[in-house]
């Protein structure tokens, strides 16, 4: 199966991380582990967002005493679309490189 389109490579790469997170379903200890935490990047990144000023992401926007605030709907919803946007963007990229490789290989170079 060739992966040249933008979506191909899309699909790939959510199903790749799908993968990646489907051990922490059997293994408790998974997610405290360094690849684990990597994982857990965009997840964590909503307390970024919010800390730069983007209101409305997390629960009683932010004061939850000494615990973290869970984010709201919007909150995931911002963070999913957020994340989406930079993969597809990477897939984009990586699709139009391998479109310009494919392209010196026919041409001789």
């Amino acid at each position: 199966m060739k992966l040249r389109s933008t979506t191909g490579i899309f699909g790939a790469m959510l199903i790749v991380y799908g993968l990646a997170l489907l051990p922490a379903l059997f293994f408790d200890g998974y997610l405290d582990s360094p690849v684990g935490v990597l994982l857990l990047l965009p997840y964590l990144s909503v307390y970024l967002f919010h800390t730069a000023g983007v209101p409305g992401l997390l629960v009683n926007e932010g004061a939850c005493g000494w615990g973290w605030c869970a984010p709201t709907l919007l909150g995931w919803a911002f963070v999913a679309v957020f994340w989406s946007g930079l993969t597809w963007l990477l897939a984009s990229l990586i699709a139009k490189l391998i479109r310009i490789s494919a392209g010196r290989k026919r041409s001789g170079e």
